[in-house]
């Protein structure tokens, strides 16, 4: 979406201003807040639905349903979140109805640079001190071994890995997206670490 010129003057304004501006009807500010989420949203969308063409299209509709609904919005979380929960609800919905969710073979032979890609993936998630979580997306051989092996996990495993080892929310935030306690999604993601980390290794 090309964003008018008048915007470059509200380029600095925070989510708050400006979805109060998009509550009075200011279309522009909601070109800018597509603008500036769009691309993080998709990223997030195409590791849990595994199809390019499903995430673009995902990722338009969740904004469609952001601007039909933002008079609604109460602010109770911030726009992020509120924006990511409309997106991973209907990613996961999506893929559970049509069964879009990619699957591979773990039992294909790996060659060195993917047993290698392998063994890096392996040691970060055994690591007490997590690293920065982009440094896992920033390799092409760990990127696609991690994208195949969380493609066969379960949903509710696969959505928390991708928000927090690779969207890197918090886990208050991770909770709020998905509408669950707090000890629930601490629970998920040691559960689904250690399912990756058993699937790896097999």
């Amino acid at each position: 979406m090309k964003i008018p010129s008048q915007q470059s003057n509200n380029i600095s304004l925070d989510d708050d201003v400006l979805v109060k501006n998009c509550q009075r009807g200011d279309m522009e500010s909601m070109a800018l807040l597509i603008t500036r989420y769009q691309d993080r949203l998709y990223n997030a969308i195409i590791k849990i639905c595994s199809n390019p063409e499903d995430a673009a299209e995902l990722t338009q509709e969740a904004f469609v349903k952001v601007i039909e609904n933002i008079t609604k919005f109460r602010s109770r979380s911030s726009f992020y979140t509120w924006l990511f929960r409309v997106g991973v609800n209907l990613t996961i919905t999506y893929c559970k109805r049509r069964n879009k969710i990619r699957t591979s073979s773990l039992d294909a032979p790996l060659d060195s640079q993917q047993e290698n890609a392998q063994n890096q993936l392996s040691a970060y998630l055994a690591c007490k001190e997590k690293a920065d979580p982009s440094v896992l997306v920033q390799d092409k051989e760990i990127r696609e071994i991690l994208m195949d092996t969380l493609s066969n996990l379960d949903d509710n495993y696969r959505v928390v890995l991708v928000l927090r080892d690779i969207e890197g929310m918090s886990y208050q935030e991770i909770a709020d997206v998905l509408e669950v306690e707090l000890g629930t999604v601490k629970s998920r993601i040691s559960r689904a670490r250690s399912e990756l980390k058993e699937r790896l290794q097999t």
